[in-house]
């Protein structure tokens, strides 16, 4: 989970390079937790003083802990500062409803290699995590390392799970996944720990750690694909609710006349407005409307029907995250999935619907903007619970 500024306590007394040791674990914790990070950020985040942050770091380059890479910073010339590759990897797996997504990390946030392929609709847990053990050995060889390399296994499901038994439950997209064990069933696979989430909040955990949002307090993903959903950083920390089912706004009700919704209720947003409602509205115009690659190709050419489509679209989708603006005001809201590619054309419309929708000073507050990872946030969200998890017990040395 991203680390929040730091309100530390005076240090104890003792000696000075007590002292030291105790900065630079605060340090490093930033950086297990963030990913890259500028001196001027990290100094933000620990509440460090920047002469404090520099000298650390000074001491940590040359002894190896970690690497600067120049970059520019608000118009300066900075250094990016990220932890030194231990050897170790990370494993991010992305089961979505149509495809699966794999990358391999190290522990300093850099992918080592990474693929995606196609599974038939309806597959079953079975052939998915088969699958997915397939393309992890693949990728682990292309990277140069081996499974005893491999450290942990994140993974993603789109779909609510209960954090107090680890399954997917009813209201998923997957609904051939309900009920399945994923962690222990992954775990007796890959024979290393494995972490599962809901992807929407794997797509938010990325957007602070690996997108563009790596200081950002309060942030809402919202993945618009097959189902809509959620992900939500609050203070600085993910946040997943009671029994980890939160962000599901997907099921906000917008007309209590209309469809009925997988949940069993009437006129949610994912009755008005998901991919799979886009490419039924979109057949009856074009018979080879048949993807949401299409749906992207067909914007790009100014189709008329198809950006009509995508305006009411995200506008249904700006209108529920109105009320979710009102309840946590965000700083950010990023817009992700599979139609990710579609920028601006599909963001600007959530816009005018969440500005419409959430009073006024909540609504001309909140960025919201397109995600920089593409369709790989969930996955490197997923890789990110393994390096932080790897983080919590990584020793540092102090010379």
């Amino acid at each position: 989970m991203p680390v929040a500024p730091f309100n530390s306590a005076p240090p104890r007394p003792g000696s000075q390079s007590a002292l030291r040791a105790q900065n630079q674990q605060l340090l490093v914790a930033a950086l297990t937790h963030n990913g890259s990070l500028t001196q001027a950020e990290l100094s933000r985040l620990t509440g460090l003083s920047t002469a404090t942050v520099s000298n650390i770091i000074k001491r940590m380059s040359a002894s190896g802990l970690v690497h600067l890479t120049p970059i520019t910073s608000s118009g300066r010339r900075a250094f990016a500062v990220n932890l030194v590759d231990s050897g170790e990897a990370a494993v991010g797996i992305d089961f979505g409803r149509r495809h699966l997504r794999v990358v391999v990390a190290n522990l300093s946030y850099e992918v080592l290699a990474e693929s995606t392929a196609p599974l038939s609709e309806a597959y079953s847990a079975e052939t998915g995590m088969a699958a997915a053990y397939s393309m992890v050995q693949d990728l682990l060889e292309q990277a140069g390392r081996t499974f005893n390399d491999l450290t942990g296994v994140g993974v993603g499901i789109p779909g609510p799970l209960d954090s107090r038994t680890g399954r997917a439950v009813g209201g998923t997209i997957h609904p051939e996944w309900v009920g399945v064990a994923v962690r222990e069933d992954m775990e007796a696979l890959f024979g290393v720990p494995v972490y599962v989430d809901n992807d929407c909040n794997l797509g938010a955990l990325a957007e602070v750690t690996w997108g563009d949002y790596r200081t950002t307090e309060n942030l809402a993903f919202v993945k618009i694909g097959t189902g809509i959903g959620s992900g939500l950083v609050i203070n600085g920390q993910p946040f997943r609710g009671k029994i980890g089912v939160t962000g599901e706004i997907g099921h906000t009700t917008l007309d209590d006349q209309g469809s009925v919704c997988r949940c069993g209720n009437r006129g949610c947003l994912e009755t008005v407005a998901s991919t799979k409602i886009m490419l039924d509205l979109l057949s009856g115009h074009s018979p080879a409307v048949l993807t949401t690659e299409d749906i992207v190709r067909l914007a790009s050419n100014g189709d008329a029907a198809t950006l009509r489509v995508i305006d009411d679209t995200g506008q249904a989708v700006g209108r529920a995250l109105g009320t979710l603006a009102n309840l946590i005001n965000p700083e950010v809201i990023v817009v992700g999935g599979p139609l990710s590619a579609l920028g601006e054309v599909l963001v600007a419309p959530v816009r005018r619907g969440l500005i419409r929708y959430a009073i006024p000073v909540v609504g001309e507050s909140t960025t919201v903007a397109p995600t920089s990872l593409g369709d790989r946030a969930e996955a490197l969200g997923a890789a990110t619970l393994v390096i932080q998890s790897a983080g919590q017990q990584r020793k540092t040395t102090t010379k």
